[in-house]
């Protein structure tokens, strides 16, 4: 793929190959994905004009896709494809960092004019430094300030506060977090994440003694955003 192409990841073959068939009569090269891996797979080999998303995955969300790359620094345009349609589900992909979000059924002219539409906006830039109540991250110098201190964090550290501070106050699953910070998904991972959020947890603490990275319980963690 020459950085010219769409990638369109859906699990539903039937759907998946007449998304294909429909936008390369209009002369784009369609590349595509039945699921999250493959999709992750695509997306590192390969550069793409836009990314058409399914939200349900047999391996994961499309929201957690979506906030995957985001997280790895992916700008790539995202159209978000959903049989979900109200205004919270919405919300909840555009704030994963899907660009647009379209609810099925849907016109194929529709599609077509989204499609173009990214196209022509082409990759947003990213915030350089996010504002997370008293947190400030610098993406690219990699430095956090907590009010007016710095605090010194590993590599490792920083990728997982990074994470958490794309989507402040919304939970990102653990497998999305080990995926993105570690590579895998596995046990010794896993307690390697609790070490970490402990040690975290720790390096934010402040005089009020308020927890900055809170669990959810059975499903992973968010960074409040509140004072």
């Amino acid at each position: 793929m020459d950085g010219h192409g769409l990638l369109v990841i859906e699990d539903h073959a039937e759907s998946r190959r007449l998304l294909a068939r429909v936008l390369r009569a209009e002369g784009w090269s369609v590349e595509e994905a039945a699921g999250f891996a493959e999709g992750v797979a695509a997306l590192e080999a390969a550069r793409f004009l836009v990314v058409i998303l399914d939200w349900m995955l047999p391996d994961g969300t499309g929201t957690d896709l979506c906030r995957l790359l985001r997280r790895r620094g992916d700008l790539t345009p995202v159209l978000m494809l959903t049989a979900r349609g109200g205004v919270g589900d919405r919300v909840e992909g555009l704030d994963a960092g899907a660009d647009d979000y379209l609810a099925k059924p849907f016109a194929v002219a529709e599609l077509l004019a989204r499609t173009r539409a990214l196209i022509r906006r082409g990759p947003r830039p990213e915030q350089p430094v996010a504002q997370v109540g008293p947190l400030a991250i610098d993406f690219a110098a990699r430095t956090v300030r907590l009010h007016d201190r710095d605090v010194v964090l590993t590599a490792r550290e920083f990728d997982l506060l990074a994470l958490l501070a794309r989507s402040p106050d919304r939970p990102i699953a653990r497998s999305t977090i080990l995926e993105a910070v570690w590579g895998e998904d596995s046990p010794g991972a896993a307690q390697s994440l609790q070490v970490l959020i402990a040690r975290l947890r720790r390096k934010l603490e402040t005089k009020e003694g308020s927890e900055r990275i809170e669990t959810r319980r059975g499903f992973g963690y968010a960074l409040r955003s509140g004072p």
